[in-house]
């Protein structure tokens, strides 16, 4: 069973003029796709062939042996986790029970969004910043590379922020901290956020 490269949820414009068709373009036409193609050869005629993308990750997770395995299928993951993490016309304070634990559990969405912007701005070289249910409760955690809380027993990814440079480099240059900006005031979907937290009670 070989994997397609997943649809974005909103045209290659779509999130313009804050992230831009030519990043999408480079961005999930280029570097998701060519995870996608090397995961389908490695996959091939192993006992992998038919098993989800889902299994794939936690079965090569933190196995040497199977690094360039686990580094495409969670990066395969992790892409379409974060395109579907934003959405046209989105961002700004949150809404519904997501915004109702980050109040509780961060004290207020100025607190949520200085410590996810911290985190993202934190994680050295290239990774991923993310809001995660862990044990009842919501928390911000960044992972390097492809590492990815879907590895995690009990952890529930709902969001996710992408902090490898090729995820802004063309729109904001070498300025992380404006891309995080931008992805909070006008691109995160809450929507997404929610949907996972209902998924997961």
């Amino acid at each position: 069973m070989a994997f397609d490269l997943p649809e974005l949820p909103y045209g290659r414009d779509g999130l313009a003029p804050h992230i831009s068709e030519e990043t999408l373009n480079f961005h999930h036409g280029k570097h998701h796709n060519a995870y996608v193609t090397n995961l389908n050869k490695m996959i091939d005629g192993t006992d992998l062939a038919n098993a989800s993308l889902e299994e794939i990750v936690n079965a090569a997770a933190g196995d040497a042996s199977k690094a360039g395995l686990f580094n495409n299928a969670a990066q395969v993951w992790n892409h379409t986790f974060y395109w579907h993490s934003m959405k046209p016309g989105g961002g700004g304070a949150p809404h519904g029970k997501v915004a109702e634990l980050i109040d509780r559990d961060f004290g207020s969405y100025d607190a949520f969004a200085t410590e996810f912007k911290a985190a993202g701005g934190g994680q050295f070289g290239s990774g991923w910043a993310w809001l995660v249910l862990k044990d009842g409760k919501l928390a911000i955690t960044k992972t390097p590379n492809a590492e990815t809380p879907l590895t995690e027993a009990g952890v529930t990814p709902l969001l996710t922020m992408d902090v490898w440079e090729h995820a802004y480099y063309l729109d904001y240059q070498n300025s992380r901290p404006n891309y995080m900006a931008s992805f909070l005031d006008n691109l995160v979907n809450w929507d997404f956020a929610n949907q996972n937290l209902a998924d997961a009670s």
